[in-house]
């Protein structure tokens, strides 16, 4: 279902964007069902009918909501090959540790979610290039004492 989702997507020419502002997701949230790390659920999947042209029992058949979970990670090998996803890698061989410390002094012992949790890839211009912005916002959830 997948390939079908990326087909439909290039047939009509839109982006994650275009297709988040049309049911009312997220780019990122969008990509992520696009390559079944997120969960749509009914009315999801008909407002993505609707926007990608795509039978909507087919999208239920694959998604359904009862029958259908994402099997989350395991897209790619370790270390990754694909040189955007490796600088997500060596981003946090290089700065995991000083960003897990930080967020250690600022809360205490803890972590951040990865289920409560939103990303936002923004597009910055500056004078003589282009950068990156990705902003990571999860839940702190302190460790339990029992």
């Amino acid at each position: 279902m997948c390939q079908t989702l990326f087909e439909a997507k290039a047939a009509k020419k839109l982006t994650f964007a275009d297709i988040g502002k049309k049911i009312n997701k997220d780019e990122v949230w969008v990509a992520a069902v696009f390559y079944g790390q997120a969960k749509p659920d009914e009315s999801d999947l008909k407002e993505l009918s609707i926007v990608l042209d795509i039978r909507e029992n087919y999208l239920i058949n694959d998604f359904g909501t009862k029958t259908y979970f994402p099997d989350r990670g395991g897209l790619f090998q370790m270390p990754p090959t694909d040189p955007v996803i490796y600088r997500f890698y060596e981003i946090l061989q290089v700065y995991g540790y000083p960003l897990k410390a930080v967020i250690h002094e600022k809360f205490g012992d803890g972590i951040m979610s990865a289920i409560d949790f939103t990303a936002k890839v923004d597009k910055i211009k500056k004078e003589d290039h282009e950068k990156v912005k990705i902003t990571f916002e999860g839940k702190f959830l302190p460790y339990r004492k029992w």
